[in-house]
């Protein structure tokens, strides 16, 4: 009977019989190891993410159109967190918001390419030996740490240290096909590089890990189960899977992720076509410089992608249309059908953007809003039945995108957050609850009172229509300045909607001596457009009282 004892033993003594192979314990120490290097890499990148995801956020928005700027802050940000595919999640969102021009989404997503290859250059130093060091670190810190940065900082050691441990699984499961012939000659079918990259590439779209696959083939390299060419081969499908695998998870999404995701398959499958009659001189290249198998296998990688951006950094622009045209934007779909343009349910793996994305939308659905806003009042006081109807019908807009963004909201609050993510949810929830109900007012308020206006023959008097077109303008105003807020996170300009509050009610108080003054005015109706032009008066203060609630949401920055 075979213990969990034994299969730990297996996994961590080299095992030294080589003719009868016991394929049991290979197989599932093997792939034991390979569980332990994705499950580290997932840990220590969504820990990474908790880290440095606002900062990471804050560096991409504010990129210029220096396509090196973008290239060497793409390889950054992936060199810190591991993840191409977080990077270009983050690059999608940035240019779906207007944020960042597709031109510059290629040169962050050509250098996301070159961080890559500080998984394999980690690796090829030998501190499998060592991988129990940062597994009890990691763990340390979880345990006793009390700040949720250092909590982070711990699950990322230990998920490195899962990383090296799986390494060291994998490469002594791999020790007796050192001397299996079948397995040898397998191998020596790769010296085809055709073969090497389709294998790697395969491979990698089935485990879904670039970095995966080229610590594995460091691992084979450095056991000699495999030729510096074969590796090299290996490595370049490596990158063409990846580019697959992004390809595919862009199918159904947003014209921007698509192109982002053709951008990375062009590059990547282009660069190793590129490369491939010149395999052996990349080898002889990396052979020159020496360091060990392994070590070759890493530099080859990092040549391979640097190169690759070198080469193509010059043609971003020249990408982004070809890619454009590829990819022409779909014919907008039938406004009552509309549908959230920003949000994703990929995002929610990663709550810091899909936060971010919720905000995008938001905005979007405070855009109708405001349409409503500034369209409502002069139908109401005195134009045609016709305009007040396409004002109403704006609302179902509303309804529909806040529908969305709550149950988007709800499902991000499932996931793990930090309590900093949980007090920014809070408040992107309360903020769209306070401007679909700004949309709810005027449609079914100041609507019908202009439907009233009409039904009852009401003619406001210029003076009238004066006081309320100010208090209006000022609401308006108001509206702006909230989404300002909301757009730029900025507390100074939300303190500034909050104070509006005496400018507002001094206006309200004016009208309604205004009005007073009116009410004894001999005109016919006259009762009847009191009440009326009250209505909308009050009316008009309880959507600043909402708009004040929303600019609150923002929070006043610490001074540092």
């Amino acid at each position: 009977m075979i213990t969990g004892l034994d299969v730990v033993m297996a996994a961590t003594e080299p095992i030294s019989v080589t003719t009868d192979i016991d394929w049991f314990i290979l197989l599932i120490t093997l792939f034991g190891g390979l569980a332990l290097f994705l499950h580290g890499m997932d840990r220590m990148t969504e820990a990474l993410k908790v880290v440095a995801g606002d900062r990471l956020r804050g560096v991409l928005s504010r990129l210029t159109s220096n396509r090196i700027a973008g290239a060497a802050t793409g390889a950054g940000i992936t060199a810190i967190i591991q993840s191409s595919s977080v990077t270009t999640v983050l690059v999608v969102g940035f240019t779906t918001s207007g944020l960042m021009t597709l031109a510059q989404a290629v040169g962050v997503i050509l250098g996301a390419n070159v961080g890559t290859t500080v998984t394999a250059q980690v690796i090829a130093f030998k501190v499998t030996k060592y991988a129990l060091a940062p597994v009890a670190v990691g763990f340390a810190l979880m345990f006793f740490g009390r700040h949720e940065v250092r909590r982070a900082w711990g699950k990322a050691i230990l998920g490195l240290g899962l990383v090296f441990f799986g390494m060291a699984v994998m490469a002594d499961a791999m020790e007796p096909l050192r001397d299996y012939q079948p397995f040898v000659d397998a191998m020596n079918g790769l010296e085809n590089p055709i073969a090497g990259v389709l294998v790697g590439a395969v491979f990698t779209a089935v485990i879904q890990s670039s970095s995966a696959t080229t610590g594995l083939v460091i691992v084979l390299a450095g056991a000699g189960l495999t030729s510096l060419e074969a590796a090299i081969a290996l490595v370049l499908g490596a990158n063409v899977g990846t580019s697959v695998t992004a390809a595919l998870a862009a199918i159904g999404k947003p014209r921007n992720a698509q192109r982002a995701a053709l951008v990375h398959t062009l590059f990547n499958t282009i660069g190793v076509l590129i490369w491939l009659p010149f395999i052996d001189f990349l080898a002889n290249t990396v052979q020159s410089v020496g360091g060990g198998i392994e070590r070759e296998v890493a530099n080859a990688h990092t040549i391979f992608n640097v190169a690759n951006t070198l080469i193509f950094i010059g043609f971003t622009n020249y990408l982004a249309r070809v890619v454009t045209r590829m990819l022409p934007d779909r014919p907008e779909l039938d406004e009552k059908l509309i549908r959230a343009k920003y949000i994703d349910t990929e995002l929610l793996k990663t709550p810091v953007l899909a936060l971010s994305r919720a905000r995008l939308e938001l905005l979007r659905m405070a855009g109708r809003v405001r349409r409503m806003l500034v369209e409502v009042l002069e139908p109401t006081l005195n134009g045609p039945g016709t305009a007040l109807m396409e004002v109403r019908a704006l609302d179902d807009e509303v309804d529909s995108l806040h529908g969305q963004i709550v149950r988007f909201l709800g499902q991000v609050s499932q996931a793990p957050l930090s309590d900093r993510d949980t007090k920014e949810l809070v408040a992107l929830m309360e903020a769209t609850n306070n401007i679909e109900a700004i949309g709810d007012i005027v449609e079914t308020n100041i609507v019908l009172l202009g439907f009233q206006r009409i039904d009852q023959n009401l003619s406001p008097s210029s003076a009238t229509r004066a006081v309320i077109r100010d208090l209006h303008a000022s609401v308006v105003e108001a509206f702006d300045g909230a989404m300002e807020a909301l757009t730029a996170d900025d507390w100074q300009v939300a303190k500034a909607v909050a104070d509006m509050k005496q400018d507002i009610s001094s206006q309200v108080a004016a009208a309604s001596v205004h009005q007073a003054e009116r009410l004894v005015v001999d005109a016919p109706y006259r009762v009847e457009a009191y009440r009326f032009e009250m209505d909308v008066i009050a009316n008009l203060n309880r959507i600043y009282y909402f708009i004040k609630r929303t600019a609150r949401t923002v929070d006043e920055k610490p001074t540092v």
